[in-house]
């Protein structure tokens, strides 16, 4: 695992898309896998300016998503489905042919969950990753004590994650939903290279736990532990909990420049 820490959440956007940009240099037509939520916005800007000053081509690109609400409408305006396509997709320049993402208003949601493991098995896999973190540890929406081996599934939200996201529905929590399909732990540490960006004091103690602290089910962003080719981006309030800082800069300050992101 590399933790690089920046000095913002405009520096993390814009060092992840750089990431993005020669990844799409390399494979015009890659699949990358998005996550939604404020926290990700930088990232997307950056990607998405980029694109506008015709520094890096997109058209090929191909988008899949991390996890939907179930019940709501696929036109909802704060269904993920309508987010992604609102904040990455369009903005892109891409057409919704690029995009895939599970049905969270399906009538057999369990069938669902497992068409869409299948389908980004077809589509070869994700190559590149981007993930969140919760207050609590979860990636996605593997919520503590999730099984570190989880599929695409259906998962209950603990009420923090829920207090959490109040904000995207005018802060009213009885119109956020119970239940959402999100990949499981298993599913995205399939993806060829996991990206994280945490910024904030909130998420220091979830970012700490995750980095330095023991793979736990308790805290499934501790799963990237696991993986090959994971990179943890924070700024340094969310990087003010952790033990080895100045070894996390120095590794970095002294990167070699092929490496990449």
């Amino acid at each position: 695992m590399e933790v690089v820490i920046v000095p913002d959440a405009r520096s993390g956007g814009a060092l992840i898309a750089e990431g993005i940009a020669d990844l799409l240099r390399r494979k015009p037509d890659a699949l990358l896998g998005v996550a939604t939520g404020s926290t990700p916005l930088p990232i997307y800007e950056a990607l998405i300016a980029q694109v506008q000053a015709g520094s890096v081509d997109a058209s090929r690109a191909r988008i899949a998503q991390l996890d939907e609400y179930v019940g709501l409408p696929a036109g909802h305006p704060e269904s993920y489905r309508s987010t992604v396509l609102r904040q990455v997709v369009e903005p892109l320049g891409l057409s919704a042919d690029a995009f895939m993402g599970p049905d969270g208003s399906a009538e057999d949601v369990q069938a669902a969950c497992v068409a869409y493991d299948q389908a980004l098995a077809a589509a070869g896999g994700v190559d590149l990753q981007i993930l969140g973190i919760g207050t609590d540890g979860h990636i996605g929406f593997n919520e503590p004590c999730s099984s570190l081996a989880s599929r695409t599934r259906i998962k209950t939200l603990t009420e923090q994650t829920r207090v959490d996201n109040a904000r995207f529905f005018d802060d009213d929590i009885d119109q956020v939903p119970h239940h959402v399909i999100t990949q499981g732990i298993g599913t995205i540490l399939e993806a060829r290279h996991l990206v994280l960006l945490a910024t904030g004091e909130g998420k220091a103690d979830a970012v700490a736990a995750t980095v330095e602290g023991p793979v736990a089910a308790l805290v499934p962003a501790s799963a990237l532990q696991l993986h090959p080719h994971a990179t943890v981006v924070v700024d340094e309030a969310a990087a003010s909990k952790l033990k080895l800082a100045d070894y996390f800069r120095h590794t970095y300050a002294n990167k070699p420049s092929w490496q990449g992101i």
